[in-house]
Parts: C-alpha cells; sequence; structure tokens
C-alpha cells in the first residue's frame, strides 16, 4: 500500500481509455489498496487508475469523507445541470467553471465481484463524472469552449516551465 504519484498533462497514459479489469489478481488488490491510500491525501475527492500510471478501469473517490473505489465504472445515467469549479490533480493549478449533470449514476463492481451502484448529486455527481471521463481518456477541461481549453493549456505549460 502507497500514496502513488499522479501523472501529470501531457503523460498519454492520460488521453489513453482503460481496460476493463477482467480477473481479481493480487495487483489488482494491491492497485485498489494504492488508489485507497492516494485519494487519502488531502484535498482529493477521486483518483483514477491512469492517473497513477496503470491503464484499467478503476477509480477510488473521497467525498464528505466517506471513502470507496469501484472497478470497471459505467456512467449509466446523468440529469440536471451544474455548472462550477473543476480541477485536477493532473493539471495542477488549473481551476476552471465546468458544466456538468447535477446527478450520475455509475455501476460497476468491487473486489468480490459483487455489483456497486455509486450515485449523488453536486459534488459526488461531478466526481463520479470525472472519474469516469478519466477512465475514458478524457480530461476535465475537454469540456469547456474552445478559446478557455486553449487558455488552460497556456498556463498549464507557463506553470510547468
Amino acid at each position: 500500500m502507497a500514496i502513488r504519484d499522479i501523472r501529470v498533462v501531457p503523460d498519454p497514459v492520460l488521453r489513453t481509455s482503460c481496460d476493463p479489469i477482467t480477473d481479481i489478481t493480487p495487483a489488482i488488490r494491491r492497485l485498489v489498496d494504492d488508489l485507497l491510500d492516494t485519494v487519502n491525501d488531502p484535498g482529493r475527492a477521486g483518483v483514477s487508475a491512469n492517473q497513477i500510471g496503470v491503464s484499467l478501469r478503476a477509480f477510488s473517490y473521497n467525498i464528505d469523507g466517506t471513502i470507496g473505489y469501484i472497478l470497471n465504472p459505467v456512467l449509466e445515467e446523468t440529469s440536471g445541470e451544474q455548472y462550477g469549479d473543476e480541477g485536477c490533480l493532473s493539471l495542477p493549478g488549473l481551476w476552471y467553471k465546468t458544466p456538468r449533470a447535477d446527478y450520475a449514476r455509475v455501476r460497476g463492481v468491487d473486489l468480490d465481484g459483487n455489483e456497486v451502484v455509486l450515485e449523488g448529486s453536486g459534488l459526488m455527481g461531478r466526481m463520479l463524472q470525472h472519474e469516469t471521463d478519466h477512465l475514458d481518456g478524457h480530461l476535465y477541461i475537454d469540456r469547456l469552449e474552445k478559446d478557455e481549453r486553449r487558455a488552460a493549456m497556456r498556463r498549464m505549460r507557463s506553470l510547468n516551465a
């Protein structure tokens, strides 16, 4: 178990669609332990496996003191609208108002193969969408208007210079 380093843009793993987890192996159990340790670091709402360099469909979350994980999540429902500040550990120092659905529900499994359903509104809804986007190779800045997205990438380059 370990707090793993977060991959940052332009690391190509962040732009790669993650593979489904087909077998629960000791390596998958270690991945979940690392995801849980990594998301438990202060100020983190969610961490996807590709953010720690593993291109598999899994993420952990830490919302309102509830910490958990899900394997092979599929975003199956969204509704409503919210428009608020969003940031990402893989884009350090950037925060932009980002449109999202207010409510989201994902379905996946746990380490024992049991079905898991995560759902919520507000921050929970935003996190579910944000993390499933990561697993599909997308970043939150992809949801920004074209000019704002370009400005975000310029700012990211200047912060890393």
